[in-house]
């Protein structure tokens, strides 16, 4: 995965700011204030994404490059290390899916304000 690509994929969406609340070296990608992805810039060669619960077993159980993410609710959250045995295009998904989850959880007030972006 390049790590441009993946920078460019996540703020093409609707909403998106990139934000460093825990630092300089950690970039993440917020959702009307909400996070749906992180990358250390001191290792970018892997993100941390939000996933559905069944998914994220299933991805940690098919993929070596899939576990559970550092000092996030391990049930929610895996870290995918790039170029290795997941494809580019199923992280760019995990990353759709990501933001469509956290799109999901949003108030319906925030929600009705991102139709509007």
């Amino acid at each position: 995965m390049n790590i441009e690509h993946l920078l460019d994929h996540c703020m093409a969406k609707k909403g998106v700011e990139e934000t460093f609340p825990f630092g300089p070296d950690t970039l993440v990608f917020k959702v009307m204030g909400k996070v749906f992805a992180l990358i250390s810039l001191s290792n970018p060669n892997q993100v941390n994404l939000k996933c559905n619960p069944e998914k994220a077993i299933d991805y940690r159980a098919n993929f070596m490059a899939v576990i559970p993410a550092f000092h996030m609710n391990k049930s929610h959250w895996n870290t995918i290390q790039f170029n290795e045995d997941v494809s580019d295009s199923l992280i760019l998904e995990m990353v759709n899916d990501s933001y469509n989850l956290v799109i999901a959880k949003l108030p319906k007030k925030l929600k009705s304000e991102l139709d509007l972006l």
